[in-house]
């Protein structure tokens, strides 16, 4: 009854899924990369977002990403792009890197939140393969890929919110301007006026 438990679990977890969260800040003209290695048909997953520190920056902030395989030719590229999610499956055992560029860009620096989603392949077929081991890296693993979540969904949050402050902002001082712009008119229409009366009540 247990080997049948472990098997059937082993069989609805034939993709065991790793999710790590990172952070990394990248000023003007640099990039950054790192590595991951993979087995044959392991998949290497990365979601990511491009913000900023600065709670008065406004402007969507951009990136380029792209993934390298270990005979060094580029397998999947992203340019000037504020988010990006992105899959890559491992034709052949190495090390994979993958990188986030501001090279092209004189702007200030960008904060880039970023998830990294390792499926490691598992073969059912494999009797040297720990079935029990699998399913409990796997059930331990959920409850971090939701906290990962949570927080690559908090740095988009806080982009937009900075966005949003900064319109409302100018839409606020846009008001105020054409506010005063009515009351000058007004005064100079009523002073314009009063003085074309009296010139007139003089002749």
């Amino acid at each position: 009854m247990k080997y049948s438990i472990v098997s059937f679990v082993l069989c609805v977890f034939t993709f065991l899924h790793l999710t790590v969260a990172h952070n990394v800040l990248l000023s003007p003209y640099r990039k950054s990369c790192f590595f991951e290695k993979l087995k044959k048909n392991d998949e290497l997953a990365v979601s990511f977002q491009v913000g900023s520190r600065n709670a008065q920056e406004a402007e969507q902030l951009t990136a380029d990403f792209w993934v390298i395989s270990p005979q060094g030719q580029i397998v999947k590229t992203l340019e000037n792009v504020a988010h990006g999610d992105i899959s890559v499956r491992a034709v052949v055992d190495g090390r994979y890197q993958y990188c986030f560029s501001n090279e092209k860009s004189s702007e200030a620096q960008k904060d880039i939140s970023f998830n990294v989603h390792g499926v490691v392949y598992v073969d059912v077929n494999d009797p040297e393969g720990d079935a029990l081991d699998y399913a409990i890296r796997r059930l331990s693993q959920l409850t971090v890929d939701v906290k990962n979540e949570q927080s690559y969904l908090v740095v988009r949050e806080r982009t937009h919110r900075n966005t949003a402050e900064s319109t409302n902002s100018r839409v606020k001082w846009w008001s105020i301007f054409q506010l005063v712009i009515v009351a000058a008119n007004s005064v100079f229409q009523i002073f314009f006026l009063r003085r074309f009366f009296e010139v007139k009540s003089g002749v």
